[in-house]
């Protein structure tokens, strides 16, 4: 038998619709958070990200984040969001700021989409911005607003306030490990030397960034000792013979920071 196809069968979504019958389209997998790639480390890691870009644009080094049993918040203390687009930043996809290279000449997230898709995502998103002293809160569940408060006076220092709940009806009876969590935050603060995650009240942070990487992930005592080089701008150089492992670490102020872990095997391609 030939199914039936006309013009009631196409259907246009709204973004909405869309992330929730295809979240994988967005956040990968779904998943109950047993697994580090799990969709709720990825909201997580969404809403971080926006934190991680305000301090690399200079404003802002401490994000604090709380988790508490499947309540998510993170509280950066960057330049706030613009109250009169609140909403549209949380629920218009493709609205955001990061397509002005002047607002953000350093991005992790370019696409306006990352926020909104945990919104649609969460039984409870609440969204909070200070900015100069005046205050906004919007709170949405599975992306529809339920509570528009008006901009009202505040002692606050400037920032965002994200708190999140994600849906039980997509991810089941899910929870978060610790660990996993823990892990995600020390590699944002070794790749971005300066800033301070305070996790759960536990301060995470690192003085020397991708060395501070490289000496945690050892597993054993180096066959040579970590070289590691910062300098300004692009004209730092290194000269080194053998072959090398060179990464490259991003700083809120400076983006030629950089780390080597020399490797034996005689002389690379490049060298002199």
């Amino acid at each position: 038998m030939v199914e039936n196809y006309s013009e009631d069968s196409i259907r246009t979504l709204d973004w909405r619709e869309h992330i929730r019958l295809r979240p994988g389209m967005y956040i990968g997998k779904l998943g109950d958070g047993a697994a580090m790639d799990d969709g709720i480390y990825i909201l997580v890691k969404e809403v971080v990200d926006n934190s991680i870009d305000e301090f690399a644009m200079g404003a802002g080094s401490e994000i604090i984040i709380n988790v508490e049993e499947r309540t998510v918040s993170v509280r950066d203390f960057g330049r706030g969001i613009p109250l009169g687009k609140l909403i549209d930043v949380a629920s218009k996809m493709n609205t955001g700021a990061k397509y002005d290279s002047e607002a953000f000449k350093k991005s992790v997230g370019l696409n306006g989409v990352g926020i909104k898709a945990v919104n649609a995502l969460s039984e409870s998103f609440i969204i909070q911005s200070f900015r100069d002293g005046e205050t906004k809160r919007v709170r949405f569940n599975k992306a529809l607003i339920v509570e528009d408060q008006e901009v009202a006076p505040t002692t606050e220092p400037n920032g965002t306030l994200v708190t999140f709940v994600a849906d039980k009806e997509l991810f089941g009876n899910y929870h978060y490990i610790m660990d996993y969590l823990e892990a995600m935050f020390k590699n944002y603060v070794f790749l971005n030397s300066g800033l301070t995650i305070n996790f759960n009240g536990q301060k995470l942070h690192s003085k020397r960034g991708l060395y501070d990487l490289l000496s945690e992930n050892m597993s054993g005592e180096g066959l040579y000792p970590i070289i590691h080089l910062k300098g300004d701008g692009n004209d730092t150089r290194a000269a080194v013979r053998g072959r090398v492992l060179l990464f490259r670490e991003r700083s809120a102020h400076d983006a030629g920071r950089y780390a080597l872990d020399c490797f034996p095997g005689g002389r690379g391609e490049n060298d002199p």
